[in-house]
């Protein structure tokens, strides 16, 4: 059995809603949440597996079936026959659709919930991802000071403003934080190269953020991919078509499938309150449904 929060083993938590531990039993209750946000992205699971040498299996359209937000129906009769000990004993009573989503959504089995940040495939964007990834000695007080200088960098900077317009859109990791820029207008990707990649020789925007950002927070601040102790690193290499992004509501798994955190989105004025890490911290999937109407993505 997979370990997870004690405040989710009872079996009266929403994860058991069937009797046995099935992420749908959750993650049903926010598909319908999140259709404007997702669109027609194709949407990512990755699936726990214990004693596997990898550890998740990672499900997605570029290399499955696609599947969709508006394909995730779920009814009781189909949680009802998960509760089946192999998807061939159940098979003839699904539909296809019902199939592919029980690859995607293993039964009794630990699930993150990811989708196509930009598609799997193309050559436009309408999105600018930011990850806010913190490690080492660094808190997720540390990010939320970080993540509120770089809304500050982002909102004043004029020349960004002449090139593209664009709205901001905040997520609680489960751990950090993601920052989006939703762009007005789409644009090819070459865009994101430009103006949002890093390298040697370069002056984009997220570079230049970073260094202001360290200024303001005494934090080192770094834009690139790779981890690093002692910083706190801009990433937005899941950009480009082709990359995967953790989706709002999402559960936060650790190395060992447990469940340390959930995604939510959040306002600059929730990520402004002095408590709200501690908020946030205590989540669990009970009170993510009781107050999902509140969530506003």
């Amino acid at each position: 059995m997979n370990k997870i929060k004690k405040t989710d083993t009872s079996k009266k938590s929403l994860l058991y809603e069937t009797s046995q531990l099935d992420c749908l039993s959750y993650y049903k209750n926010i598909f319908p949440k999140l259709k404007n946000f997702l669109k027609n992205r194709e949407i990512a699971t990755k699936i726990y597996l214990e004693n596997y040498p990898l550890k998740f299996l990672v499900k997605r359209g570029s290399k499955d079936e696609p599947l969709f937000i508006d394909e995730l129906k779920i009814s009781k009769k189909f949680l009802e026959l998960r509760k089946a000990k192999d998807l061939n004993d159940v098979k003839e009573k699904l539909s296809q659709q019902e199939i592919k989503i029980w690859h995607y959504f293993v039964p009794r089995k630990m699930i993150e919930f990811h989708y196509a940040c930009n598609h799997e495939k193309g050559e436009e964007i309408d999105r600018i991802f930011i990850d806010i990834d913190r490690s080492g000695k660094y808190t997720a007080e540390d990010s939320k000071k970080v993540t509120l200088e770089l809304i500050n960098q982002i909102r004043k900077d004029s020349e960004l403003k002449k090139i593209i317009n664009f709205e901001i859109k905040i997520v609680w990791t489960g751990k950090s934080f993601h920052v989006y820029l939703f762009l007005k207008k789409k644009v090819n990707h070459k865009f994101y190269d430009l103006y949002f990649s890093w390298g040697k020789d370069k002056e984009s925007f997220i570079e230049k953020w970073a260094e202001e950002i360290s200024k303001k927070t005494n934090i080192p601040v770094e834009a690139h991919h790779e981890r690093e102790r002692g910083k706190i690193i801009l990433d937005t290499s899941a950009t480009p078509p082709g990359k995967l992004a953790r989706s709002p509501f999402s559960l936060h798994l650790n190395s060992n499938g447990e469940i340390d955190g959930i995604s939510v989105p959040l306002s600059i004025k929730q990520l402004k309150d002095k408590n709200i890490i501690q908020k946030l911290q205590k989540l669990n999937v009970e009170e993510v449904i009781k107050n999902l109407n509140k969530y506003k993505i």
